[in-house]
């Protein structure tokens, strides 16, 4: 049976998992992975507009891994649409890409039950077989953080390599031509670094779990036998 420190210190680590797999679910449904501002070219070109007058063709984009929305500024006010990734909108993408980033995702929710599962076990008693200890709970940790660190680094490739939201914000679009101008990573981005984050955070509770604790001694009194004690 684990002693009281190591029980609060993999009850921690049970939690960051926890948290972990939240993270990730709020990932998955929030559509706020990623917002920038998008300039309607052939409104531009049309009437000639100058730096000035640009500000009234400069419209507005977010989208998550399965849904966004996109305001168009084409000079005659702003005009807003909701659109979902899947079924149509993947096709125009790098869907293999894309998909590969929502399995990963899928993958890190599992794996983040597994490695809380194992803290768990720990806490609950001490496991006969070694990779069911400590050790176990590091690789399920080390795995769970990789592949979140795998999805992220796969969607920025997506961003920055593929032209993710000039091809979403050119979706389905016969008449005008966008060119994005800006860029930005949204919350739920930086959830996932957090989610990582948290697993890199177990290691560390992990190894400060295995710090053994100084053993208290109690100093035992000696007793002394004197003559008149011995006559009674």
């Amino acid at each position: 049976m684990p002693g009281w420190f190591k029980k609060a210190w993999y009850g921690l680590a049970s939690l960051l998992s926890f948290s972990s797999f939240i993270l990730i679910i709020v990932a998955l449904t929030v559509p706020h992975w990623l917002s920038g501002k998008i300039l309607c070219q052939t409104g531009v070109d049309l009437v000639n507009a100058t730096d000035p007058e640009l500000v009234k063709f400069i419209g507005d984009i977010y989208y998550g891994l399965f849904r966004g929305c996109k305001v168009r500024q084409c000079g005659l006010g702003g005009r807003q649409s909701q659109f979902t990734i899947f079924p149509h909108l993947v096709k125009e993408l790098n869907g293999g890409l894309h998909v590969t980033i929502l399995l990963l995702l899928f993958l890190a929710l599992a794996l983040a039950l597994v490695s809380m599962g194992f803290a768990i076990l720990n806490m609950i008693q001490v496991p006969y077989r070694a990779v069911n200890g400590p050790g176990g709970i590091c690789l399920w940790n080390v795995l769970a953080g990789g592949v979140v660190a795998l999805a992220i680094t796969s969607f920025m490739a997506a961003v920055k390599f593929h032209d993710l939201t000039e091809r979403i914000a050119n979706f389905q679009e016969k008449l005008f031509r966008f060119v994005v101008v800006e860029e930005q990573y949204e919350e739920c981005f930086w959830i996932c670094v957090a989610s990582a984050s948290a697993h890199a955070a177990n290691l560390v509770v992990v190894a400060i779990s295995q710090i053994p604790l100084p053993e208290i001694k109690t100093k035992i009194e000696e007793a002394t036998v004197t003559a008149e004690d011995i006559l009674y």
